[in-house]
This record gives structure tokens, C-alpha cells and sequence, in this order.
């Protein structure tokens, strides 16, 4: 299954009005995004939410949820299982982004903010499908679908050295 081929309803909340000033297409991106990290890991009609936020909400939702008490870059929350309803598409779940953090961190890494943007909504969506880096083996798995994914749409290797990253550790893991 390839991306055009994906049975998806994404909805974009752009609570934050400085997303749209930064990045006018934010939506698209954020579809262009999720439809490359889904392609071919998703069967049957899904459903999932980005929030584009600030790091005032996000700090809440990581002191809630992951009891960090401070801001994150992305947060993303799978859905239950049990909330699909046959003959609904499936929810995936929501992923969230806070503003001032991914611009500061585009700066620090020498990366363009759609970038930066389209990598970290390309980590939440792979989170959503159960995708995570706690332990080095899943980081180095996760890592390298990242970077195939990536390449696909015409951003490069976000982990090498002299692109600034950390690896996904300096993504701060979501919840």
C-alpha cells in the first residue's frame, strides 16, 4: 500500500496561531508527513489528530502524562484498541507540538522548521503504531525507519552528526 492508496482522516488543530504564520501549509505538511509514515504499515480506513500547540501545553500534557515536568517538542498518545467501532475507521490516536521548542530546536540543529516539523510528526506517527526507542535496540530500529522515511520525502538523515540531532534521545521521547 503506498500513500495515495491510504484510507486516512487526518485532523489538524493549529491552536497555536504562530504554526500557520511560520509554516502557511502546515497541514499539508503534517499529511505529507503521517501518509509516508503510514504507507504500508496501516490496513483499512484510520483516523488521527494533530494538535499544533506551544510549550505551555505541552508541559502540562508531559507533567500528566509522563510526569516531566517541563516542555517537550512532541508528544504523541495511541489510542485504545477498543475504541473502534466496526465500520469506523480505525483511530490511531493524537500527536501534539509544541511551537517555541521545535523552532528552538530547528535553530540549534541548522534545520529548515518544515524540516525539523516533518521528522518529529514522522516519529509521532510511528509512536501511534506502537513504534518506540526506550531500549537501543527499538531506538536503532525506529531510528532507521525515520531515516528511510525521511529520505522518501527529500529530508536528509536527521541523526547524522552534522545535522545537529542526537539522536532520539534529543527528541525527548513522547508519551
Amino acid at each position: 500500500m503506498t500513500e495515495a492508496d491510504l484510507d486516512l482522516d487526518i485532523a489538524v488543530d493549529d491552536a497555536d496561531p504562530r504554526w500557520v504564520k511560520a509554516l502557511p501549509d502546515i497541514t499539508a505538511l503534517a499529511e505529507r508527513a503521517i501518509g509516508a509514515a503510514l504507507a504500508g504499515r496501516i490496513e483499512g480506513p484510520a483516523e488521527l489528530a494533530v494538535r499544533l500547540t506551544d510549550d505551555a501545553e505541552l508541559q502540562a500534557l508531559n507533567r500528566q502524562y509522563r510526569g516531566q515536568d517541563k516542555p517537550t517538542n512532541v508528544l504523541s498518545f495511541p489510542a485504545d484498541d477498543s475504541d473502534h467501532f466496526e465500520g469506523e475507521p480505525k483511530p490511531l490516536g493524537d500527536i501534539a507540538l509544541a511551537y517555541e521548542t521545535v523552532v528552538r530546536e530547528a535553530s540549534e540543529q541548522g534545520k529548515t522548521l518544515s524540516d525539523h516539523t516533518l521528522h518529529l510528526i514522522v516519529h509521532g506517527s510511528l509512536h501511534l503504531l506502537g513504534y518506540d526507542h526506550e531500549v537501543e535496540s527499538e531506538a536503532t530500529r525506529m531510528e532507521a525507519l525515520e531515516i528511510q522515511i525521511l529520505g522518501g520525502l527529500g529530508i536528509a538523515d536527521p541523526y547524522q552528526p552534522d545535522s545537529g540531532a542526537s539522536g532520539p534521545d534529543g527528541l525527548q521521547q513522547e508519551a
